[in-house]
């Protein structure tokens, strides 16, 4: 019986830089892998220096058997988000953090070839696959922020943008070679901040701070560092006034957190 999500046995076919700070991996043979929104969440299983990616437990209690594993023989695990899928092929792009973790470590050394499992919506399911939530609605205005673990989620919604969408998009980056171009519209106002020396999040949310929203329904979408993250929507909410369900945050890791919890 197929499910929502299923694991799928990928491997690598190509890795290209993007700009600075990101590396995309584009993996091969996925006919059935689906993209429901701009922001689809997956999960990648990575291999370890002494178990396959593919020993990952597979079926509907997977993740109750995959916990119950002794860590040393746990594939490494992590939440991404896709870039784009096509002909069976999907890219996803890996954040640089130097040899901070087995998930930055193998995104650093990506090549041809290599094995992983990736668990993501299946197309062959009918139902309600979920893990993609940009959902604007009505919205006359749309606000969108994050750091460069958002970017290639940011660079979707951009793109899937009406021609005549009224959004600002702000987004902190470590290096000023990580912009991108997203092909914004005329009514898209895109807010680079670049963090250099200060503390993660810091530029990000004084620079959303700064401007107070457009009047009228309007719809922000934010995701990134945690503590980031949170200090945004507090603003949107209490600061601003905005309806907590036209918000959508998300956590994409934490600052602190052990090894490489970052995407």
């Amino acid at each position: 019986m197929v499910q929502a999500y299923e694991h799928f046995d990928t491997e690598v076919v190509a890795v290209r830089p993007v700009g600075a700070s990101l590396v995309r991996v584009t993996f091969s043979g996925l006919p059935h892998l689906t993209s429901d929104g701009p922001d689809q969440r997956v999960k990648v299983f990575l291999p370890t220096p002494v178990v396959s990616a593919r020993a990952v437990p597979r079926g509907a209690d997977w993740y109750q058997r995959y916990r119950l594993l002794p860590e040393h023989a746990r594939p490494v695990m992590r939440t991404y988000t896709l870039r784009a899928v096509r002909d069976g092929q999907a890219d996803i792009d890996f954040v640089r953090h130097g040899d901070t973790g087995p998930a930055s470590r193998w995104a650093e050394a990506a090549a041809a070839g290599d094995e992983v499992v990736i668990w993501g919506p299946d197309a062959r399911f009918t139902g309600d696959r979920g893990g993609a939530d940009y959902a604007p609605g009505d919205a006359r205005w749309q606000l969108l922020v994050g750091d460069e673990t958002a970017l290639p989620a940011l660079s979707g919604i951009v793109a899937g943008l009406a021609g005549d969408a009224v959004a600002r998009v702000v987004v902190e980056i470590p290096d000023p070679a990580d912009r991108v171009d997203f092909g914004a519209g005329e009514g898209v106002r895109v807010e680079w901040v670049v963090r250099g020396d200060r503390p993660h999040g810091v530029g990000l949310v004084k620079a959303v701070c700064a401007e107070a929203p457009p009047d009228g329904p309007g719809y922000a979408w934010v995701a990134g560092e945690a503590a980031a993250v949170r200090q945004v929507r507090r603003h949107l909410v209490r600061g601003c006034g905005m309806d907590k369900a036209r918000v959508y945050f998300c956590g994409y890791w934490r600052l602190g957190a052990p090894e490489d919890a970052q995407r």
